[in-house]
C-alpha cells in the first residue's frame, strides 16, 4: 500500500526549547510526552501528513513515534536510521534509547541491543552489541585491583565540597581500594572536565583511590528519557532502577566492587528515594542474577549552623556572592574553579559586585 517514494523526511531544530504544536500533538496522539532536552527532531511525512518522528538529545534517541497505520512497515527502521544520521552530524555515533519492553523486538530490528530490562516498564538499549562489554573490559585491564574490600562512589560534584571529600575519606578507610566515578554528562553548573579535576585534586592524597571519568553507562538523571512514562514519580523510580541495574550487572563485576558508599540525604526527596532504591537494587539477591553489593550510608558532615554541607548550598552561596562562606565549605583545591566561575559570571553580569 505504501512505497518509499511517498515519504519525505525533514529535520527540525528545537532552539530555545520551542516545539511546534504539530510535533507535540503527534506525540500526544501516540501516548507520549516530550523530553525538554531534545535538540533536533526527524520527521517523516506522507502527502504532508506527519506519520513518524524521532528526537535526538546528545547520545540518546527519544520521543520515537510511528503512526498506527504505518507500524509494521519499513518506516520504523527508516526513521531510526534518519535519526542516527542526524546524531552523526553532531559527532554522536554511540547511541542509546529507552523504550517499553514491548518495543525491544522492533528496535532490535533497527540495530539496537538491550542492556537491562525493568519488568514491563522500561528497557535500555544501545546501537552496538559490544559497547558495554568493551567498556567493562577496559575497566578490568586498566583499573582492576584484586583485594577483599573494593568500594565505589558515584558523584556529580557540582562543585566538589568538603562533604564529598569527607565521603571519599570515610569510604577509603573502609576499603582496600575505592573507585570514584564522576558523572560525565554536562547538565550541571560546572562542566564535566572541571568537576573531574576538582575530585581528582581534592582526593589526590589518598593512596587507595582511583577517580574515573564517568561513562554513558552511568546515567545522569538530567538526560534520562522519560517521554513514555506517565508520571514524574515513575520516571524517578525507573531512572534509579535502570541506573543501579547497569552498575550491578556490568560495572561492579568488572572491578570486583562489593560495596557502594553514599552520603545520607536529609532534604532532597528525589536523592533520598535514590538512596533507598540503592538498597533494593544493589543488595537484594532476588532482584537480578548478579552478585549483591552492600550499600553504606555515611552521615554527612555539617557546617557551623549544623546544616549538611552540600553542593546545592555552595551553589546558592555563589549566587549570593558569599565567597567567604563558600571557602568554609569546599577544599582549597576547589576554589580556583569557583573563582573562575565568579569571574565569568561578572563578565556576563558586570553590574554585580562579587567579593572574591
Amino acid at each position: 500500500m505504501y512505497t518509499d517514494q511517498t515519504l519525505e523526511f525533514e529535520s527540525v531544530e528545537t532552539s530555545n526549547g520551542m516545539l511546534s504544536e504539530e510535533i507535540i500533538s503527534f506525540l500526544k496522539s501516540n501516548g507520549l510526552g516530550v523530553d525538554d532536552d531534545i535538540e533536533q527532531f526527524v520527521i517523516a511525512r506522507c502527502r504532508r501528513k506527519m506519520i513518524a518522528c524521532a528526537g535526538v538529545a546528545g547520545s540518546a534517541l527519544k520521543c520515537i513515534a510511528v503512526d498506527s497505520e504505518w507500524r509494521g512497515t519499513s518506516l520504523s527502521p527508516q526513521i531510526i536510521h534518519e535519526a542516527q544520521l542526524l546524531a552523526a552530524q553532531k559527532g554522536e555515533y554511540h547511541l542509546f534509547l529507552l523504550t517499553s519492553p514491548e518495543n525491544v523486538k522492533s528496535f532490535r530490528g533497527c540495530g539496537f541491543y538491550p542492556l537491562v530490562t525493568l519488568d514491563e516498564r522500561a528497557a535500555l538499549m544501545e546501537n552496538t552489541p559490544i559497547g558495554i562489554h568493551r567498556y567493562c573490559s577496559q575497566l578490568r585491564q586498566n583499573h582492576l585491583v584484586v583485594a577483599d574490600k573494593i568500594g565505589a562512589i558515584v558523584m556529580n560534584a557540582n562543585p566538589f565540597t568538603l562533604g564529598h571529600q569527607y565521603l571519599i575519606e570515610q569510604a577509603a578507610q573502609a576499603c582496600d581500594w575505592l573507585h570514584v566515578f564522576v558523572v560525565q554528562e554536562d547538565v550541571s553548573v560546572f562542566p564535566f572536565q572541571e568537576r573531574l579535576s576538582m575530585v581528582r585534586e581534592g582526593s589526590h592524597y589518598l593512596s587507595n583511590v582511583t577517580v574515573h571519568p564517568g561513562s554513558k553507562y552511568i546515567i545522569s538523571r538530567g538526560t534520562f528519557p522519560g517521554y513514555f512514562l506517565k508520571e514524574k514519580q515513575i520516571v524517578n523510580e525507573v531512572y534509579a532502577a535502570v541506573d543501579l541495574m547497569m552498575f550491578r550487572r556490568y560495572i561492579a563485576p568488572s572491578l570486583g566492587i562489593t560495596q557502594r558508599f553514599v552520603g545520607t540525604e536529609p532534604f532532597c526527596k528525589v536523592t533520598a528515594h535514590y538512596n533507598r532504591a540503592m538498597h533494593h537494587w544493589l543488595e537484594d539477591e532476588m532482584t537480578m542474577p548478579a552478585t549483591s553489593i552492600r550499600v553504606n550510608e555515611i552521615q554527612r558532615i555539617t557546617d557551623d549552623n549544623n546544616l549538611p554541607i552540600s553542593a546545592s548550598a555552595v551553589r546558592q552561596l555563589l549566587k549570593e556572592n558569599n565567597l567567604s562562606a563558600v571557602k568554609d565549605r569546599v577544599p582549597a583545591s576547589t576554589m580556583p574553579y569557583l573563582n573562575k566561575w565568579v569571574a565569568q559570571h561578572q563578565c556576563e553580569h558586570p553590574d554585580l559586585a562579587v567579593e572574591v
